[in-house]
């Protein structure tokens, strides 16, 4: 089996150094080799980035007890990302982005650009750091799409590597057939997680879809949660609002819990596995 990789997309600003803190705890769970990504826009800044990432490297040496790796690329970070993350055989890419009232590099916006073409599954970080116990408490919303199913493979291997647990969270609805389609949804991930022997809790909401945004993000800062589970479904998501979409809304959360997004077609499962390589 080759070595798990994790991509972490540098920009020398704060939330990028706490990316890369969560990448560190990560990848010594994973054993992960760290590729280290700055990216810069013309040939002219090529020297400065280059004298940037040596400065980390010096910085960052002894730091990690696997193995890191530091490129430089001249091009777009919406383009580049996914573009490097499949070269290096990327498991993972670890981003930090500064919210929705962040002005510099990547804002929550920007960010849901990048994840929407990204094939591999992406953390997305914002200030908050990281426990030295990694993502002990993990958030999995279950809505009435189908495609959330998808997510569950990678949230048990991280709860198993972390020895952690998993909160199932979803919303309430009125309507018998949809409340029908909810409870299977449930009932499939609590099967999923008792035949991988992950500890898990369920809790449904006390509204319907159209609030259960602001509900995920109540409930994963009231019980402290380390990572919220989502995937990227764009306008297809049921629990959409105007002007705005779920995933960004999850993404730049006001209680900066970090975010797993992954897009439902092109996640890449292996051997059941979406970290198996």
């Amino acid at each position: 089996m080759l070595a798990h990789q994790i991509l972490v997309p540098m920009d020398f600003t704060p939330v990028s150094d706490v990316a890369m803190d969560h990448a560190f705890v990560v990848g010594k769970a994973f054993n992960s080799i760290i590729h280290i990504l700055h990216i810069v826009p013309t040939k002219n800044q090529v020297s400065e980035g280059r004298m940037r990432l040596q400065a980390l490297e010096e910085t960052l040496r002894g730091k990690y007890g696997g193995e890191l790796r530091f490129e430089l690329r001249i091009g777009n970070i919406f383009d580049d990302i996914d573009d490097v993350a499949a070269e290096r055989g990327a498991n993972l890419v670890i981003m930090g982005t500064h919210g929705l009232r962040g002005m510099q590099f990547i804002t929550g916006g920007r960010a849901l650009r990048i994840i929407t073409s990204c094939s591999t599954p992406v953390i997305v970080t914002q200030e908050k750091g990281i426990g030295e116990n990694g993502y002990d408490d993990i958030l999995v919303p279950l809505d009435l799409h189908q495609d959330t199913k998808q997510k569950l493979s990678i949230v048990a291997e991280m709860a198993r590597y972390f020895d952690g647990r998993v909160h199932i969270f979803s919303p309430a609805e009125d309507d018998e057939f949809l409340r029908n389609q909810l409870l299977r949804n449930i009932e499939f991930a609590k099967e999923y997680f008792d035949e991988q022997g992950i500890e898990y809790t369920v809790k449904i909401s006390e509204h319907r879809s159209g609030a259960f945004v602001k509900d995920v993000i109540r409930y994963g800062a009231a019980i402290d949660v380390d990572l919220i589970s989502i995937m990227n479904l764009h306008e297809k998501s049921l629990m959409g609002i105007i002007g705005q979409s779920y995933e960004q809304q999850i993404i730049t959360n006001e209680a900066q819990i970090p975010v797993l997004v992954m897009n439902p077609i092109e996640t890449r499962v292996i051997r059941n596995s979406v970290f198996a390589r």
